[in-house]
């Protein structure tokens, strides 16, 4: 058993060891970009998928239930309203950004907490 948790730490001290990767994120400041990156697309998280559709409304599921929204671009940022549930989760005016198919929406102007969800 010792031998095999020496193993173990000795074959991911290298892993531990790399420098993070440098992200690629670019910021989205305008709706055209933002509407050209999600065209017929999904966003997908951990059990949510969301539709953002360009007549400014939001649909989709997350974690069983309904999500339903309205969105609009502002001054550089998607500002939503949702509701998750039947839960009101208010307006949030959010920074994005894109990798590849990556986007991250980053709530309070790009001050707040992000989340990541995968494009399909």
């Amino acid at each position: 058993m010792r031998i095999f948790l020496a193993a173990l730490t000795v074959s991911i001290l290298p892993i531990l060891a790399w420098p993070a990767a440098a992200s690629a994120l670019e910021r989205i400041t305008r709706q055209e970009a933002f509407l050209s990156a999600i065209a017929g697309r999904d966003l997908r998280r951990f059990g949510i998928r969301l539709t953002v559709a360009p007549d400014g409304t939001i649909t989709g599921s997350g974690m069983g239930w309904d999500v339903t929204g309205e969105w609009e671009w502002r001054d550089g940022y998607f500002c939503r309203t949702l509701d998750w549930g039947g839960s009101d989760l208010g307006q949030n005016c959010q920074a994005v950004s894109l990798d590849g198919n990556r986007m991250r929406f980053q709530s309070d102007r790009g001050t707040g907490d992000y989340a990541d969800f995968r494009l399909r």
